[in-house]
């Protein structure tokens, strides 16, 4: 293999150094098959990705090697990569990169970039998000197929509450992850109220499948609704980024009627390609939809004035928030009190 490779990336010709490096040894691919993975379903990773603040999750030496996320643009990123001026919880800032053309996604890979991790935002407004992101995670005792039948509920939820529509995706775990496109009118902690109201909504129907309980001591074995990757600077993996795991699974989009059927491990570094090929993006149409979330709102509304629903803890390394309750975890809580 050559010491380095030159990649056509829609027309913009991006450098590929150590093409031959092993980057995930249990299937033998190497960083030349991450870039052209990232080259077969350019269209689609570019959907998910284009003009949003996107951190990169990196891993230099391979999968087996050590990593970090990147969330500031790199010293080297070229100048045809644009920026946003982003600000996290703590108050501090930084200038991320915004993706948008396939070039960009290649360049990444040839930095050893695995998973994009996109804001929910664009970087022409970078403080109201333009999709609710609801991520649906497997507890200890469960798995892919109770994610999906909480899924198809949370699908009526949606439908409910708003005609809104999600379009599912594999984790590329044994999760599953429903991206509904909003007009962005509201705040992070709007939407952050909004994916709140939407899960506690999806606990009533299915209580013994689904929590909304932020401490794992209190989540059993259930489905949990993490409403807290809605909050201003969490993320979530990209449609079609590849997952830093030994069989090198990407998260894929799916259509509804695939979901229950689909299994994880079906998608990947080998197998998306062929799939891209013959289905395209199959969820080309979500930036042509924006829905409201005034009627999640007011369920939220609902839940707080008549069942005394309000705020839900923040991560640990947020800044305490208005309104939110005690952080501290029950059983220390407890203890505390006693």
């Amino acid at each position: 293999m050559a010491d380095a490779v030159e990649l056509d990336a829609a027309g913009r010709t991006v450098r590929l150094s150590s093409p031959g490096r092993i980057f995930f040894p249990e299937r033998g691919f190497t960083k030349l098959d991450l870039a052209q993975y990232y080259l077969s379903v350019g269209e689609g990773i570019l959907r998910a990705l284009r003009n949003r603040p996107t951190t990169l999750e990196r891993y230099p030496e391979g999968v087996t090697g050590e990593s970090f996320f990147q969330k500031r643009a790199p010293k080297n990123m070229p100048e045809w990569i644009p920026t946003a001026h982003i600000t996290f919880p703590s108050g501090r800032t930084a200038d991320e990169m915004c993706p948008t053309e396939v070039a960009a996604v290649v360049w990444a890979a040839q930095y050893g970039t695995l998973t994009f991790h996109p804001w929910p935002v664009r970087r022409d407004d970078v403080d109201h998000p333009d999709e609710l992101r609801i991520d649906l995670d497997p507890q200890p005792g469960t798995d892919y197929d109770d994610a999906v039948r909480a899924a198809h509920e949370l699908r009526e939820v949606l439908h409910e509450y708003g005609d809104l529509r999600g379009w599912p995706k594999t984790s590329g775990g044994r999760g599953l992850h429903v991206f509904v496109p909003i007009a962005p009118r509201w705040t992070f902690t709007q939407v952050r109220r909004a994916a709140i109201a939407a899960g506690r909504e999806l606990e009533r129907r299915m209580p013994d499948q689904v929590t909304t309980a932020w401490w794992k001591e209190e989540r059993g074995e259930k489905i949990f609704v993490d409403y807290n990757q809605t909050a201003r600077d969490r993320t979530i993996a990209s449609a079609y980024s590849v997952r830093p795991r030994p069989h090198a699974p990407v998260s894929a989009p799916l259509r509804w009627d695939e979901v229950a059927e689909a299994r994880p491990r079906d998608f990947d570094l080998a197998t998306m390609p062929k799939r891209f090929a013959e289905l395209g993006d199959v969820h080309a149409d979500m930036d042509d939809h924006a829905f409201s979330l005034e009627a999640l709102l007011e369920l939220a509304s609902r839940d707080e004035h008549d069942h005394g629903l309000g705020d839900l803890p923040y991560p640990p390394e947020y800044p305490k928030m208005p309104g939110e309750p005690k952080r501290v975890q029950p059983s220390r809580a407890k203890r505390e009190d006693g």
